[in-house]
């Protein structure tokens, strides 16, 4: 190609600027939605550098002459760095320090749904709620999940630090103080995969048994910090891609001339991915707990309910009574929830045929598997993947 040819090119690209951290996966998977949405349409330069939550904004930004800018301002450095720039941008923090700019954000209300409902399936009667005073996030996750367990009969048990986050050691202490007199067995929803670490490490200190005593769940579902947890960390997985893959959007819209209001969107979590911070069944029944672990580890084998009678002494309709009574569904209820919890691990997580998902999760055809996912996500199983690409 002429280098003539070559320089048309590139001035027609935009100059956008991406003020977003590298430093864990959540804003990753914010900038790998971006990249998508560049390859679907016409591309554009970054000005792009590595940096950690709240870091100052970089020094060429006040003279930088570009297109468009993508931006966390979680700061007030950051707000005042983009407001002085006055190009369009794109607000991807919950901390909304600029409110006039378009902003795109996790929906933490379904994130919270999605944690209380996780432990109210494992038979908790009793929760809390460990946060961070610093993100205005953590605080709406809060009141979300005292409100969805208040609906379940519940009432949480709120973590209030008495030392500054600067202090660790302190912070531990009290963490560990805190953890120690929750009633138990106690369900514990953190606000993000960090917290979930230190709320695993309070209970190890205390001497408390996780997920017997303690059971944990955080968000971000960053599967290396999860991994690397002891147990490992069950997680709320946010649609971070999809965030960024809007917020993109969003700005090209701007930058071509289009007004966009200044307003919420805000994008639903794709599910849990259960780990064994929360494997268990916070239940007295032991027929009923034996019964769920027959139920997890072998529904997507293809059992029924008659299945699950060969492993406990009841009769049918005493284990349904029972089920309805202690967990709110029946034992039918508990295998097919394993199974398309599965389903959906299988599609968010793999690029194998719709086949084959069903071969591996109980179904016998492909087609019933696909009446059954619609009818109880409202979405096709394609649908589904799609979202979580």
């Amino acid at each position: 190609m002429p280098a003539k040819k070559r320089e048309q090119i590139a001035v027609r690209r935009r100059q956008v600027a991406v003020l977003i951290e590298t430093s864990n996966a959540y804003a990753r998977g914010l900038l790998q939605g971006v990249v998508h949405y560049i390859r679907e349409h016409q591309p554009w330069s970054f000005h792009l550098m590595e940096q950690g939550r709240g870091d100052d904004p970089p020094a060429w930004l006040a003279a930088w002459k570009g297109d468009g800018i993508i931006a966390r301002i979680e700061t007030p450095r950051i707000a005042q760095a983009v407001v002085r720039a006055g190009l369009p941008t794109v607000d991807v923090s919950a901390a909304r320090l600029v409110p006039a700019l378009p902003w795109v954000e996790t929906d933490d209300e379904q994130i919270a749904r999605l944690a209380a409902e996780h432990l109210v399936e494992r038979g908790f009667k009793q929760f809390a709620f460990c946060g961070d005073a610093r993100f205005k996030w953590s605080a709406w996750r809060e009141e979300h999940f005292c409100r969805h367990v208040a609906a379940a009969g519940g009432m949480v048990a709120r973590y209030r630090p008495t030392h500054s986050d600067a202090d660790l050691a302190a912070q531990a202490r009290d963490l560990r103080r805190w953890v120690a007199e929750l009633p138990k067995p106690v369900g514990v929803m953190a606000c993000y995969d960090i917290r979930g670490q230190q709320v695993l490490a309070a209970c190890r200190s205390a001497g408390l048994a996780v997920p017997a005593e303690v059971a944990v769940i955080g968000v971000d579902n960053d599967t290396l910090l999860c991994d690397l947890a002891s147990p490992p960390l069950s997680s709320v997985i946010p649609n971070a891609h999809r965030t960024g893959y809007e917020a993109a959007a969003l700005l090209d819209r701007m930058m071509h001339g289009k007004r966009v209001p200044a307003q919420p969107l805000l994008i639903a979590p794709l599910g849990v991915a259960p780990r064994q911070s929360t494997d268990v069944l916070a239940v007295d029944d032991r027929d009923v707990a034996r019964a769920v672990q027959f139920i997890r580890e072998h529904a997507c084998e293809g059992i029924n309910v008659s299945d699950v009678l060969r492993v406990v002494p009841l009769s049918r309709r005493v284990l349904e009574q029972r089920f309805q009574f202690l967990l709110g569904h029946t034992p039918r209820q508990e295998i097919l929830q394993v199974r398309l919890n599965r389903v959906k691990q299988l599609l968010r997580e793999t690029d194998l045929p719709l086949y084959v998902v069903a071969e591996r999760t109980g179904f016998e055809h492909v087609e019933y598997l696909s009446v059954v996912f619609k009818r109880e996500t409202g979405k096709t199983p394609s649908a589904f993947r799609a979202a979580a690409a």
